[in-house]
């Protein structure tokens, strides 16, 4: 014998349409967090990239200390402000950065350093504040044709011996 229900008719073929929005409205979300997600992966990749070269920069002028003033002014886009002949190890240091700069895969990327006393407190102590600037140019979410200027900058003290 069958019987027949009468009053379901229809009620499971709503549901799985229902389901199926769902599941739809889910995996665009998810589309979607996917390029979000990629294009800041981009964003942390250069940042560590810039990062790293300014502290090399940092860590060659530490390493230079009592000739931190022959850093002064150096910009890589500016071969004029390289230091003088007369400092070798700043001039190889500027070149060096210059390169590491160059190659890497950076756009529109510019390594800037400026070195000024920390004032008249202690004149013995012979203090300098570094400042080592990076500006390039980045893309937004990943698209190439919406560029945007970003710029990380170290700053410290460095006091010789």
């Amino acid at each position: 014998m069958i019987r027949k229900l009468t009053g379901e008719s229809g009620f499971t073929l709503l549901e799985g349409m229902f389901a199926a929005i769902v599941l739809a409205v889910g995996l665009l979300a998810v589309a979607g967090m996917q390029g979000i997600s990629l294009g800041r992966n981009v964003d942390a990749s250069e940042m560590s990239r810039v990062t790293n070269l300014a502290a090399d920069m940092v860590e060659r002028i530490q390493f230079s200390r009592r000739n931190a003033t022959a850093y002064n002014n150096v910009d890589t886009l500016n071969a004029t402000t390289q230091p003088p002949t007369t400092q070798p190890m700043a001039r190889g240091d500027y070149t060096q950065w210059q390169a590491l700069l160059n190659t890497s895969a950076l756009t529109g990327v510019q390594g800037r350093v400026t070195v000024t006393a920390t004032g008249p407190t202690n004149p013995s102590l012979n203090q300098s504040l570094v400042t080592v600037r990076i500006n390039w140019t980045g893309s937004v979410k990943g698209e190439a044709s919406v560029r945007r200027n970003k710029t990380v900058a170290l700053t410290t003290i460095i006091a010789p011996e």
